[in-house]
């Protein structure tokens, strides 16, 4: 068989999990190619690609490359792409999770704050949401980048600390010091990488299916599941997580206002079964409980 062409974003993270996921194919002795995408701005686009009003940020210029042949396989930060995909593009594998948490990161000088003085950094409503349930009166400013670029505006600008998450950190080999933040809940499908590919590349699909961790993406897909049902998509402060414990899954989500104070939480344990949708069973619990009001209430404030 021919090279499998990786398409990828142009980001260091990014290039690291496309090698990856190239890392296993080759263990699977299937030779490989890595294709950075840079834009998608000047591309023709010759396919419908979002009639359905997807719009994944982080996902467009690979989705694009996929359905014009550009590459087989495109690979993500799972977190990152929307729980509704384009026509003809299907998530086919998940590599094992390995660090789902979010982390705290101070400047030096902010060493001695305890966590309700501290001027956060952070663009990510639902971190926002989940620090202000526990210190309301925190001050926030945005900040955007990758990690490196957020780690520099760190040191230059007027703030104490950011949150950023684990695996990335993990995965740079950054020798930076972190405190874990047991307060949050991490984004529905943090700390995986997920491939996507083209639902008529039967050959390649059926390759990718050799590197799935199965464990991962049964929890992944409760996570995604939840976060569907809820409509959340990325607007919403959001958490969900799911592990295994032996044969039961703990399952730990919450649904937050923008302003932390009203947060409508669930910590589930079940033993999984095939047949059974449990994070859109688990997603409308927290709906009848006044979630349904809650999603209307963040909605009307975009």
């Amino acid at each position: 068989m021919k090279s499998i062409r990786i398409g990828t974003r142009n980001s260091a993270l990014a290039l690291w999990q496309a090698r990856e996921v190239a890392r296993h194919l080759q263990n699977n002795n299937y030779l490989t190619d890595i294709v950075p995408i840079v834009s998608s701005g000047d591309k023709n686009l010759n396919q419908p690609l979002y009639s359905l009003g997807i719009t994944g940020v982080f996902t467009r210029d690979l989705d694009v490359a996929l359905l014009n042949d550009e590459i087989d396989i495109a690979v993500h930060s799972l977190k990152d792409v929307p729980t509704q995909l384009p026509e003809n593009i299907e998530l086919i594998a998940y590599l094992e999770r390995d660090f789902p948490q979010d982390v705290l990161i101070r400047k030096e000088e902010s060493r001695t704050k305890e966590f309700h003085e501290l001027k956060l950094a952070t663009s990510s409503l639902r971190r926002r949401a989940f620090w202000l349930r526990n210190y309301p009166h925190a001050e926030f400013s945005d900040i955007r980048g990758n990690i490196q670029t957020r780690l520099q505006k760190l040191e230059d600008q007027d703030f104490d600390a950011t949150i950023l998450s684990l695996a990335g950190i993990k995965r740079m080999k950054m020798d930076i010091d972190y405190e874990m933040l047991p307060l949050m809940i991490p984004a529905p499908s943090q700390g995986v990488i997920a491939v996507a590919g083209h639902s008529d590349k039967k050959e390649i699909n059926e390759i990718l299916s050799t590197i799935n961790h199965k464990t991962t993406q049964i929890c992944v897909e409760i996570e995604r599941n939840f976060l569907s049902t809820l409509e959340g998509g990325c607007t919403a402060p959001i958490g969900a997580f799911a592990e295994f414990f032996g044969d039961q899954i703990r399952f730990k989500a919450a649904l937050c206002s923008l302003d932390g104070k009203n947060c409508i939480a669930t910590d589930e344990n079940f033993e999984y079964n095939e047949e059974e949708n449990f994070g859109k069973k688990l997603a409308n619990i927290v709906l009848e409980n006044g979630g349904r009001e809650l999603m209307a209430e963040i909605k009307g404030q975009f």
